[in-house]
């Protein structure tokens, strides 16, 4: 066995290991950071299937910007334990059988490429021939896909306008400022001075007890 299959083996007997405690911790932060390794164990995985555009993106978006927003929530909201884990094994059978399809499905894909015809001879490339899979990548993005990737980024910067509209509209929960009124304030509007009258309430002495003999 080479470093590589070694290294394969650690990269996925880890990645399994945090997928199955993230669904099964309790602590919803510890859930996410066992997410976190996890993806980091798949980077690792596709760095060595030389994906090296895929690993760092995998990096780069899911642990460093989906993943840090979801422990902000997890730990801004109040989570009831209790109640997330009410009815757990009553569901477990049908999960478990959904899983073990989802499984049989997948191997039954991956020994069918295992399985598949090699490639030409045409297809492969010259042994001292380096290739850039980001840049080809790039390449294939920004020519024959070009109208697709616009289309993609117009959809997202539409639901990038209608979240914060939807944020940004006014309720009657929501505390909204505004800033040129806070600008235009003054001391009058801040601070009011109001005469309350005196209230005249007769002094009653305290009544003291003398001691007993």
């Amino acid at each position: 066995m080479d470093v590589k299959s070694a290294l394969f083996y650690v990269f996925a007997a880890v990645l399994l290991f945090a997928a199955l405690r993230v669904i099964t911790v309790r602590n919803p932060v510890h859930a996410a950071l066992y997410l976190i390794l996890a993806f980091f164990q798949a980077s690792g995985i596709w760095m060595l299937l030389k994906a090296e555009f895929l690993s760092i993106t995998l990096v780069l978006v899911y642990v460093g910007a989906v993943m840090v927003l979801f422990l902000f929530v997890v730990m801004m909201i109040d989570i009831n334990i209790d109640a997330l884990k009410k009815g757990f094994w009553s569901h477990f059978p049908l999960a478990a059988s959904i899983g073990a399809i989802l499984a049989l499905e997948l191997a039954s894909v991956l020994m069918g490429g295992f399985r598949s015809a090699p490639a030409p001879v045409e297809a492969v490339a010259a042994p001292g021939m380096q290739i850039s899979n980001s840049k080809d990548l790039g390449i294939a993005l920004y020519t024959h896909y070009l109208y697709p990737l616009e289309i993609a980024a117009v959809i997202l910067l539409v639901a990038i306008i209608a979240a914060i509209a939807l944020t940004m509209r006014e309720r009657k929960d929501s505390k909204l400022q505004d800033a040129s009124e806070q600008i235009r304030v003054k001391p009058a509007d801040r601070l009011r001075m109001v005469k309350v009258d005196p209230v005249h309430q007769p002094v009653v002495a305290p009544v003291v007890e003398e001691p007993k003999a």
